[in-house]
């Protein structure tokens, strides 16, 4: 079974940066993509970027791409989501995601039904 741990959510003001991290165990899964997602209060829940852990191809919401980077270290069976410049429409829930079919992430990244797991989610907060 795999198991996906956030960390790195909290508190910042704005224009402050943040960088969110999600472990993928066991290192052994099967899963080939990763993805970051969050939903804002009375809003659906929205992709913020993706990446093929094998080739480090990544997908950016085109809207946050001058801000929010994703990056993965293999290493560490780790994504990283650096967001810098922070508003307070950044404010959300952030949920990282993995999938295992990569066809489904170069069909569309942002396909929710893509992602076999799902990460407990960090709460992210720009005031």
């Amino acid at each position: 079974h795999v198991q996906l741990v956030e960390s790195g959510g909290g508190s910042v003001q704005s224009g402050g940066s943040l960088r969110l991290s999600c472990v993928a165990s066991p290192a052994s899964s099967g899963i080939k993509f990763m993805g970051w997602f969050r939903q804002a209060p009375g809003e659906e829940r929205e992709g913020i970027a993706a990446i093929i852990l094998g080739s480090g191809v990544s997908y950016h919401r085109y809207a946050l791409r001058n801000r929010f980077t994703i990056s993965r270290d293999i290493s560490k069976n780790t994504v990283y989501l650096q967001m810098n410049d922070l508003e307070s429409k950044d404010t959300a829930m952030y949920y990282c995601a993995a999938g295992e079919n990569i066809r489904r992430i170069t069909y569309d990244w942002e396909d929710e039904q893509g992602y076999n797991y799902w990460g407990q989610e960090t709460q992210v907060t720009v005031s």
